[in-house]
């Protein structure tokens, strides 16, 4: 089984120190839930973990499967089984999600083998609306080009289903509660929830607890100054909805947090 190990992570850009040491195992079939005030680091870390080339790792290592990523593009590290669903996802004009992800389906299937044709249209179309259907996404969806005139909840919807085709071993949601409703919420995280299994790992990067509560996490982090400050179970995320993060940073200040 695989596992995502981050190793006294320290990243900056351009040249500012945000990262700061940082230390993290998510194993394959668990869900981890990465909680912090605004500025501490978690955005950054999401994009350091997929490659974004504005952010410098200074010292430290990400390995997945025994393996450094340091060194790998963006598609490298997708291609090994790493899948980043954006805070703010982009509309591509002219490009249908239909197209969109068998296009990266494709490209998946090409990484693993180099002869391989692509997928069979018939089969795409099959796989696509059995995947669609698991989520409850209505078929028009599919020829939509992806995110225009999307709402914050359609837009989020459309990064789950790229999980569900794209099948990966890490799913990196980046405050994907960010601009939904309650009801968008509660949607998009069901989906999660139908993707759940023993072979996905999920990191799950929030500000607020209110998208734990749909999605239970394994176990709950919370992120201070640009590392791992205190750990916990679920129960932590409504000490920290109830009570803020004032005594977590006093047990900073004194030295006492993990």
């Amino acid at each position: 089984m695989s596992e995502l190990v981050i190793k006294n992570l320290h990243v900056q850009i351009e040249n500012k120190p945000i990262l700061k040491g940082l230390n993290l195992t998510l194993p394959q079939g668990e869900v981890h839930a990465i909680m912090g005030p605004n500025g501490t680091g978690k955005s950054t870390l999401a994009n350091t973990l997929m490659g974004h080339p504005s952010y410098q790792v200074t010292e430290g290592d990400i390995l997945f499967d025994g393996k450094s990523l340091l060194n790998l593009s963006p598609a490298e590290r997708s291609h090994l089984g790493i899948f980043l669903a954006f805070q703010y996802p982009v509309s591509i004009p002219g490009v249908t999600v239909a197209n969109f992800l068998r296009t990266a389906v494709n490209a998946h299937r090409k990484a693993a083998n180099p002869d391989d044709k692509g997928i069979p249209i018939l089969e795409f179309r099959k796989i696509m609306k059995e995947k669609m259907e698991m989520l409850k996404v209505d078929s028009a969806f599919a020829g939509r080009y992806l995110n225009e005139g999307f709402s914050g909840g359609e837009k989020k919807r459309a990064e789950v289903l790229q999980m569900a085709m794209l099948q990966p071993s890490i799913a990196i949601l980046d405050e994907t509660d960010s601009g939904l409703d309650i009801d968008a919420l509660r949607i998009v995280s069901e989906g999660v929830n139908t993707l759940r299994n023993k072979e996905l790992g999920v990191l799950v990067i929030t500000h607020y607890q209110r998208i734990l509560n749909y999605i239970q996490p394994d176990i709950v982090h919370v992120m201070m100054d640009g590392r791992i400050v205190e750990s916990g179970g679920p129960d932590l995320a409504l000490d920290l909805e109830e009570h803020g993060y004032t005594w977590v940073r006093e047990k900073l200040e004194n030295g006492t947090s993990a």
